[in-house]
């Protein structure tokens, strides 16, 4: 083993344990820091009382979750194991990816579930403090996921390049393929249970009752701040953390590919996450709120631009060591490095930028669909929300694509230096996802502040300035939810890419030509997203109106309307539970199965055609959904401030439908499209691996 890797991995271990240990305690500070005001004692048992229940419904999601996806897991892992001496490898590494996305969410959601009450109680002290709380409750999800992701890769390069180094390739295949299939589970399971409940909690509770959002009196209002942890949380943890190892995995095979196995650019990619690492768990105890309102947002942004200026600082000298000590410059120079690291830096910043653009309510688009459905004119609102999401996803692939192009350009790709110019795109890649942390801190933030107001409205809180600063920060969380996820999908799109060039680096004759039908058969095949994006939609349809059956029948009760009566909360997270459960397992395991089909029907050129096809068609999809929805979402939010009549108005009514509309595409579908892009290039990479070594 090469020392200069051997020493980046055992620093990588150390920098992941020394991250962990902080994600310790920014944990006990949450949950022990005293509030240090008084609080109504009545209002304090309610808040506690509702935190629980929450808590309760969440812990008994992500249990039956995780069984389901153990037995799933088990049937793989002996699948696995049956392929030889490579498959052990490979089931090794993908029970050790697996538990750690499990172990990545469910730890997130742990701290978000105790977070949530906290920040409702540090709003009797102020913005500034319910602001920190949140924040380093978001970040201990962050740390989690990026910490986690740097200390597997590390530790899987440390020790298999020791013992078995030609395994190393499956090794790591094997870590992101268990990751990815955790995450699809998540993402699914999740989004299905959260909108599910959403949806149905709006339409039983504000179409059909007249309530107001977290009602009390609405037997779904539970289930839906569940929602928020089980979907938000958990699911977009163990998204980006299965994204985070599958891009440094797939550069870290890249590298040995093209490079060759001993090369000391092997290490590149675990320098560029231990810088970033450093450079998040550096500042998350200095992050403060300035100004109030407007400054929340400016503080989130604030930590994002911190972040990016420590890391690539950082990254300068390392590298600067890294060439000038390893004699490396032959392959890459320094400047070479800086630019990679830019781009990637500034595609995160233009990512969210323009995610933030067409999603918030502060700007044009928002606005224009809340001006559309000024009448009460449904029909029209969801024909403006279609327009946003639509014309949201040019400029965006206009940023992926420069990125794509001008990375391979700085590696030389135009002058006869192809695979240089390959390793520049997932160099590229590789630094983008380091800034998995601090993202996943902004995105964790949206759910822990909404429960947070959540559980406020639900134990009726009667401090109007308390109210007033949840309030205030659920409007900004409901922004970081939005803008977060335009980095998850370019940074999907980016490691598939990586993905794909080692597939096709792995033979030497594969003719890919649009003049070869069967790579024209697998471009058109891979038109299954819509299949599975179809699915998911239609089954949050199902759980919403059966959720919906529900709470009419609990509001027939009028003890229940009259609040003197507390809704049974358990029989609406039961149905959740049960009906998520159920159908996530056919549109999780749909990306295994087709590559597989595939291959053995068509052979590994369709392959080929049905992986491009998947992020040519599935990038453009996922963005679409997922900003669609956002901005459907926060046009509500809009005429809840008091525009165009306000709540309860004409056009309240029309954004409530668009809002409903764009649930399952923002939460559900749009996000669950990253993990599918990912496990659908790497299935083939493992029927590579089996072959090439048995």
């Amino acid at each position: 083993m090469n020392e200069i890797v051997y020493n980046a991995s055992l620093l990588g271990v150390v920098t992941g344990l020394i991250a962990l240990a902080v994600a310790w305690s920014l944990r006990e500070w949450i949950s022990n820091h005293p509030i240090g005001v008084s609080i109504p004692e009545k209002t304090h048992d309610r808040i506690l009382h509702n935190a629980k229940l929450i808590k309760d419904g969440a812990s008994t999601f992500l249990n039956r979750e995780y069984k389901i996806v153990a037995k799933v897991s088990g049937v793989i892992l002996i699948i696995l194991c049956l392929l030889g001496t490579s498959g052990i490898f490979l089931a090794g590494g993908f029970l050790v990816g697996a538990f750690l996305s499990a172990l990545a969410g469910a730890s997130g959601m742990s701290t978000n579930v105790h977070a949530n009450y906290r920040v409702t109680l540090a709003a009797y002290v102020g913005l500034p403090y319910a602001f920190k709380m949140a924040f380093r409750g978001g970040a201990v999800t962050g740390i989690m996921v990026s910490s986690l992701g740097l200390l597997c890769v590390s530790t899987t390069l440390l020790i298999i390049w020791r013992f078995a180094p030609e395994y190393i390739p499956a090794t790591l295949i094997g870590l992101s393929f268990g990751g990815s299939l955790m995450s699809i589970f998540a993402r699914i399971g999740g989004g299905i249970f959260t909108k599910g409940a959403d949806v149905g909690a709006d339409l039983a509770g504000k179409s059909i009752a007249g309530l107001p959002e977290d009602d009390p009196r609405n037997p779904a209002v539970i289930a839906d701040n569940v929602g928020d942890n089980v979907g938000d949380c958990a699911g977009m943890a163990a998204d980006l953390f299965e994204t985070y190892v599958v891009t440094f995995s797939a550069t870290i095979l890249l590298t040995m590919t093209l490079l060759g196995e001993n090369s000391p650019w092997v290490a590149a990619p675990l320098l560029i996450g231990i810088i970033a690492n450093i450079s998040f768990i550096s500042i998350v105890f200095f992050v403060r709120l300035f100004g109030k309102k407007k400054g929340i947002m400016s503080s989130l942004y604030g930590v994002i631009i911190a972040n990016i200026a420590i890391a690539y600082t950082g990254t300068f000298f390392i590298f600067d060591w890294f060439t000038s000590f390893s004699g490396t410059s032959g392959v890459f120079n320094l400047y070479q490095i800086m630019a990679t690291s830019g781009i990637a830096f500034l595609v995160t910043c233009l990512l969210v930028g323009i995610t933030d653009y067409y999603t918030s309510h502060n700007y044009k688009p928002v606005k224009k669909i809340a001006s559309a459905s000024h009448g009460g004119e449904h029909a029209l609102n969801i024909l403006a929300g279609h327009s946003v999401g639509s014309q949201s996803v040019v400029p965006t692939i206009l940023v992926i694509i420069s990125a794509i192009i001008v990375s391979y350009m700085i590696g030389g790709g135009f002058s006869g230096q192809e695979n240089l110019g390959l390793l520049a795109i997932a160099f590229t890649s590789s630094a983008m996802l380091s800034m998995a942390g601090v993202i996943v801190a902004i995105d964790a933030f949206g759910p822990i502040v909404d429960n947070a107001g959540g559980i406020a409205e639900m134990s009726q809180v009667e401090e109007k300035r308390v109210r007033n600063i949840t309030d205030e920060l659920d409007a900004v969380g409901n922004t970081t939810k939005a803008v977060t996820k335009g980095y998850a999908i370019g940074s999907a799109g980016l490691a598939a890419l990586v993905l794909f060039a080692e597939y096709t680096k792995s033979f030497s004759d594969l003719n890919i030509s649009l003049d070869n039908p069967l790579v024209l058969a697998g471009l058109l095949l891979s038109s299954v997203v819509y299949l599975f994006s179809g699915w998911l939609i239609d089954t949050v349809r199902e759980v919403a109106q059966t959720i919906v059956k529900e709470i009419e029948r609990q509001f027939k009760n009028p003890d229940v309307m009259k609040g003197k009566k507390e809704p049974d909360y358990e029989k609406t997270i039961d149905i959740a539970t049960k009906a998520s459960i159920f159908g996530m397992i056919k549109p999780a395991l749909l990306p295994v199965v087709v590559p597989i089909l595939t291959w053995f029907i068509l052979g590994p050129e369709a392959v080929a055609g049905l992986l491009i096809g998947s992020i040519i068609l599935g990038i453009p999809l996922a963005l679409y959904m997922t900003i669609s929805g956002g901005a459907w979402d926060n046009s509500k939010k809009h005429v809840e401030d008091g525009n165009h009549g306000g709540k309860g108005s004409d056009a309240h009514k029309a954004v409530i439908t668009g809002d409903t509309v764009g649930d399952p595409f923002k939460d559900t579908a749009g996000p669950a499209i990253n993990p599918y892009i990912k496990i659908i290039n790497l299935v083939p990479l493992i029927l590579v691996t089996v072959m090439a070594f048995g």
